[in-house]
């Protein structure tokens, strides 16, 4: 049986935290040098610029400087691939109509979860599982990964989410990690490949994550389908009401413009 009093405790960590979230990090670096790297970026936020429409964005590190740490944050390719991903930090009535979406458009996704998400919602990641998405890691209570130092207190994190999913489905977690906030180190993601983990930034995300602020139809399009490119990771928050309204029609605009969906594990296949 799970344990209440844990859940309890990342249930008001993660209240006031998690909607800021991973999407913070999309508004800062907004004017990035075209050879950012992650040298220059070691204890920095994920960050992303787009000069040009319909083209990978300019991020903090280049592909190649995130591969030797297992990291990723979009495709080199010229294939209208696109990768979708969701952040999980509690449950509010949108995950199913996200799930529906994908299933109608027979599109894979990963959920990268928190501690509490797992523990108060067991029905969600058995559907998730059972309609063939992955679940990947965003650790037990979503603090600044890049303010820890060492392994132990690393892996803690990670680890707690992996033992209560597998109470939940009985299998083990796949070792897909995503940064809480999008704030990294190289300790952190060489920490993350020790374990056997792969690190996963994105190319695409826009402010989806302020519950009393949320973006219209509108504002969600044009952001959405002006910055999709071949090969894109795109960000979505499972909490955003937004993002249950529009994904089905999303999905079948993105289908519309060439797109396919594909599972992150294609990245590196």
């Amino acid at each position: 049986m799970l344990n209440w009093k844990r859940t309890l405790w990342a249930s008001l960590l993660l209240v006031s935290a998690f909607c800021a979230g991973s999407g913070a990090a999309i508004l800062r670096n907004e004017k990035l040098p075209r050879k950012a790297s992650i040298e220059s970026e070691a204890n920095g936020n994920w960050g992303l610029s787009f000069p040009e429409e319909g083209q990978p964005p300019v991020a903090n590190a280049s592909m190649e400087e995130l591969e030797k740490f297992d990291a990723y944050y979009a495709q080199d390719t010229e294939d209208k691939r696109i990768y979708l991903t969701f952040d999980c930090g509690y449950e509010n009535g949108n995950t199913p109509l996200i799930l529906d979406a994908l299933k109608k458009h027979k599109a894979p996704a990963t959920f990268f979860v928190v501690g509490n998400f797992v523990s108060d919602s067991p029905d969600m990641i058995k559907r998730m599982v059972e309609e063939g998405h992955a679940v990947g890691n965003h650790t037990y209570s979503h603090p600044d990964m890049s303010k820890i130092s060492t392994q132990e207190s690393f892996g803690k994190e990670l680890s707690q989410v992996e033992e209560l999913y597998k109470e939940i489905t009985g299998e083990d977690m796949t070792k897909y990690y995503r940064p809480p906030q999008g704030k990294y180190n190289e300790n952190n993601l060489q920490m993350a490949k020790d374990m056997g983990y792969k690190t996963f930034f994105w190319s695409l995300a826009y402010v989806d994550w302020y519950q009393d602020q949320q973006p219209s139809k509108e504002e969600a399009f044009e952001k959405l389908l002006s910055r999709i490119h071949p090969g894109a990771i795109v960000l979505l928050h499972n909490t955003s009401s937004t993002n249950g309204q529009i994904l089905d029609e999303l999905l079948g605009k993105w289908e519309d413009m060439g797109y396919t969906f594909h599972p992150l594990e294609e990245l590196w296949q």
